[in-house]
């Protein structure tokens, strides 16, 4: 197992940002370009584990070509549990 040093951790104020600008972006650029659109400056290496962190979690998913999508929709869900549809 390979442990990497985090130099700087993400504040959630730096993880919200790059959440509003995946949606804003949302299936139009890669993680440099992506990177290069936030409104305020991080370190890539900190971008890095954010991603990391939202893929994770579901929110996100990168495709074969690289390109980041936000998957999360809650509003999505609330309509389908509203139908009467059942989950497993």
């Amino acid at each position: 197992m390979i442990k990497s040093t985090i130099l700087h951790s993400p504040t959630l104020e730096s993880v919200i940002m790059v959440e509003k600008t995946i949606q804003k972006y949302s299936q139009e650029c890669g993680k440099y370009q992506l990177w290069k659109k936030l409104p305020k400056k991080m370190m890539y290496q900190t971008f890095q584990v954010i991603l990391d962190y939202l893929e994770q979690s579901g929110k996100i998913m990168i495709d074969t070509e690289g390109c980041i999508i936000w998957t999360y929709d809650p509003e999505g869900i609330k309509k389908i549990l509203t139908k009467g549809v059942r989950l497993r």
